[in-house]
C-alpha cells in the first residue's frame, strides 16, 4: 500500500510540473493570459494558440496609474465609429478625461457604446481607445484599449498597465473599433500589452 501511495504521488507531481504555470506579474495579466490559453475563450487562431506561451507586457509602472478628472458631455450626439470591417459601432463621447503622466498634461475622449448600454453587466461600461508614441514599434500600430466603468463623481482612475490590443490583432475574424485620431497622446505609454509577434 505504501508503494502504491508513493507511485501515485510521483505521478501527480510530474503531471503538475508538466502543466505550465500561467504567466503574469498581476492578477489582470494572469487573467489575460488564462483567457488567451483557453481554447474556448482565446481570440488566437488555432496555429498561434498551439505555440502560445503568454502575452508580452511592458514592465509594471505605477506612474501610468493616473487619477483623471472626468468632464461629462451629456448632450453629445451618437455617431458611427469605424471598425476594421464594414461594421459601424454606435458610440457617443461620454466625457473628456484630463490627467498627468510624468508631469505632462493630456486629454482623451471616453466613449460609451449604445449596444453595450443595453447589455446586462455592461450598462456602466466606458471605452477608452488611445494612440501613443510606442505604436508601430513596441505596441500595436493601431493603438490600444482600456476598459472603464462610470464613476459616481468626476474622478476616475485610469490604469494604463491594463491597456490591451484590439482582438483583430490576433485574428482577422474580429471587428474592432478604429481608434479616433483625436485620442492620440504625444508621449510613450510604456505600459500594458506590447505588440503581438507571431
Amino acid at each position: 500500500m505504501k508503494y502504491v501511495l508513493c507511485f501515485l504521488m510521483v505521478i501527480s507531481t510530474s503531471c503538475a510540473q508538466k502543466k505550465a504555470k500561467i504567466q503574469g506579474e498581476t492578477a489582470w495579466q494572469i487573467a489575460k493570459n488564462a483567457e488567451f490559453k483557453d481554447a474556448t475563450t482565446s481570440p488566437l487562431t488555432k496555429k498561434d494558440l498551439k505555440n502560445f506561451k503568454g502575452l508580452d507586457f511592458f514592465k509594471l509602472d505605477s506612474s501610468f496609474v493616473v487619477k483623471a478628472h472626468l468632464k461629462r458631455t451629456p448632450d453629445s450626439k451618437w455617431f458611427n465609429m469605424k471598425t476594421t470591417t464594414d461594421r459601424l459601432s454606435k458610440e457617443r463621447i461620454f466625457g473628456i478625461i484630463s490627467f498627468n503622466i510624468n508631469g505632462e498634461a493630456f486629454e482623451l475622449n471616453v466613449y460609451q457604446g449604445q449596444e453595450l448600454m443595453q447589455t446586462e453587466g455592461y450598462e456602466d461600461y466606458l471605452f477608452l481607445p488611445f494612440l501613443d508614441n510606442t505604436n508601430g514599434e513596441e505596441s500595436y500600430g493601431g493603438g490600444r484599449y482600456i476598459d472603464l466603468r462610470i464613476p459616481k463623481g468626476d474622478s476616475i482612475e485610469v490604469d494604463f498597465n491594463k491597456a490591451y490590443n484590439p482582438l483583430c490583432v490576433y485574428n482577422e475574424k474580429y471587428s474592432c473599433p478604429i481608434v479616433p485620431r483625436v485620442n492620440y497622446i504625444d508621449t510613450e505609454v510604456r505600459a500594458g500589452v506590447k505588440n503581438f509577434k507571431k
